[in-house]
């Protein structure tokens, strides 16, 4: 029999039923699945499916042979879009979701319940008794923004982990996906109309390995890039989990791999563009782009097929880390400063982002950007992605702009996970599984009115010095569990939550993170194996790589 206590994130209510016994799911078991709930039919047929071996087919059983899903109506209790109730008892199991989103966290909460090996895609003991404990949850989410980021710029994650990837974040309630897809070091969407971006901007000749202070190169080439049907499908993939994808492309700044496919969107008449290639170390780049008007309508036509691919609200638009040196020498960029009366060079970038503002609203969408597009002002409708500590996320909702809150100093989960020089690449500020579990998304300083403005919180994976799958993981995990708790649960809040209580926890989840083959960092901290000290990272307190 599985213990409720170790359900992660932590739900508002939760109650053991002993009284009631439990439910067995075996070859009688059917899902009854109610209007509204039939993709978590299909989710939890294909999930528990292929662990358990169990058809688990649609059906109205008799008791003690139903999985029963049911959108709640709004005259029995509102339980909000993504709330749920789950009841197990010897009868059946019951989930109620306030909407279909509801309904299928429901489902996760159920997967946690069966125990580890229901999060494995084949039966590991065939013919092996698979008990849900009598158990009443009732729960629903702190945030409606709930994300991670993955930066697949700098290093590429072909397809598959990425699906991958929204498995694990649909297994911990996180729902948006921030899909960081062009930087510096890589170009990674198909653009029909510009295909030189991926011919030319998805690859690069070598990549520095570690820091940037390192000294070492992987002398092979690197790329890669999805097509418009992959983008598609992960789109689709991401819906049917409850996961919208927001995609990144990035703005003035961190540009370069589309100057080397492009020149022309450099600033020529300060630099050769056309000696220019993909980006192959970390850092902040000189290479920015032009601002002119060819300039606007190449993003234009990059944003008319983002638009085709992306049903997101939101549209993110980078506007990070972007020097200004180039249009200080540019001709062209300070006959455009004057042509628009703007100040200076920052006010320049306002205008830049502004554009591409009034271009997505126009169209039924919403810019988001990092927190350096409040410089020089910010059209009304966009938001901000606050990650230089708070300041820019509270100056921003006391604007009135919509915040999503991923301070570099508390969840960049590329930084280290503990101090000294043990950690693969020590780069960064230390921030523990502790650290992360006492992170609190909404500024103190804030009132209770500007505080509406903070949608949620996100983490963030950076990938400069994570080069395959299991260097993300290792990163990633086990502090995204703690962060999912974060965003999801709801008090107490802050430095007030029990961390020993979610150690205790983790101990059964790290039994599921095992069955879904990820290579989270051992509570113990890395085996010598894993150690790359010395002049791959800094083992210091200080900025990460890049952002």
């Amino acid at each position: 029999m599985t213990s409720t206590t170790g359900l992660i994130p932590a739900p508002a209510t939760l109650r053991d039923l002993p009284s009631v016994g439990g439910f067995v799911l075996d070859e009688s078991t059917v899902i009854d699945a109610g209007p509204g709930t039939e993709a978590t039919a299909r989710w939890l047929r294909g999930a528990l499916g292929a662990a358990t071996g169990l058809a688990l087919p649609p059906g109205a059983g008799d008791d003690g042979e139903t999985v029963r899903l049911r959108i709640q109506p709004e005259d029995a209790g509102h339980l909000g879009p993504e709330g749920y109730k789950l009841y197990v008892d010897g009868d059946d199991i019951t989930l109620h979701g306030g909407g279909p989103a509801g309904v299928f966290w429901a489902a996760q909460t159920l997967r946690q319940l069966l125990g580890p090996d229901a999060f494995r895609r084949a039966p590991v003991a065939p013919g092996r008794q698979w008990l849900v404990p009598g158990t009443f949850v009732e729960d629903t989410p702190r945030f409606g923004w709930r994300g991670l980021m993955l930066d697949v710029a700098r290093h590429f994650m072909p397809k598959e982990g990425v699906l991958r990837y929204l498995d694990l974040m649909a297994a911990h309630k996180l729902n948006v996906f921030h899909f960081h897809l062009t930087d510096d070091q890589g170009w990674r969407i198909e653009i029909k109309r510009h295909p030189r971006l991926t011919e030319v901007g998805s690859w690069r000749a070598r990549t520095k390995f570690g820091h940037r202070a390192s000294p070492l190169w992987d002398e092979k080439p690197h790329g890669g890039y999805y097509t418009q049907d992959d983008i598609r499908e992960i789109v689709a993939y991401a819906a049917e989990r409850h996961i919208t994808v927001v995609p990144e492309i990035d703005l003035p700044g961190h540009s370069q791999a589309a100057i080397a496919a492009y020149p022309e969107l450099g600033n020529t008449d300060v630099i050769d563009t056309s000696v220019l290639s993909v980006w192959d170390t970390w850092g902040i780049n000189p290479n920015v782009l032009a601002p002119t008007d060819n300039t606007l309508r190449f993003y234009e036509g990059v944003f008319e097929e983002l638009l085709e691919l992306f049903p997101s609200e939101f549209i993110h638009v980078g506007g990070d880390e972007c020097p200004k040196d180039q249009w200080r020498q540019s001709p062209t960029a300070q006959a455009r400063i004057r042509e628009l009366g703007l100040a200076d060079e920052d006010q320049l970038q306002s205008w830049f982002i502004g554009h591409f503002d009034q271009w997505l609203t126009a169209r039924g969408r919403r810019l988001i950007g990092w927190d350096e597009i409040l410089e020089g002002g910010l059209a009304e409708g966009a938001a901000v992605s606050s990650w230089r500590g708070y300041a820019g996320g509270i100056a921003a909702a006391r604007a009135g702009h919509d915040v999503v809150m991923c301070p570099e100093q508390q969840v960049y989960l590329d930084h280290r996970q503990a101090p000294g020089e043990d950690e693969p690449v020590p780069i960064g500020f230390v921030r523990t599984l502790e650290d992360v579990y006492r992170f609190e998304p909404v500024p103190g300083e804030l009132t209770p009115e500007e505080a509406r403005h903070v949608l949620g919180t996100q983490a963030n994976l950076w990938t400069e010095v994570m080069e395959d799958h299991a260097r993300v993981d290792y990163q990633a995990f086990p502090r995204l569990a703690a962060f999912a708790e974060v965003a999801w649960s709801s008090l107490p809040t802050g430095r007030d939550r029990d961390f020993a209580d979610f150690e205790r926890r983790m101990a059964a989840h790290y039994g599921r993170l095992d069955a879904s083959g990820v290579g989270y960092r051992p509570p113990a901290g890395p085996r010598p194996w894993q150690r790359r000290p010395g002049v791959l990272g800094r083992p210091i307190d200080g900025p990460p790589p890049n952002r």
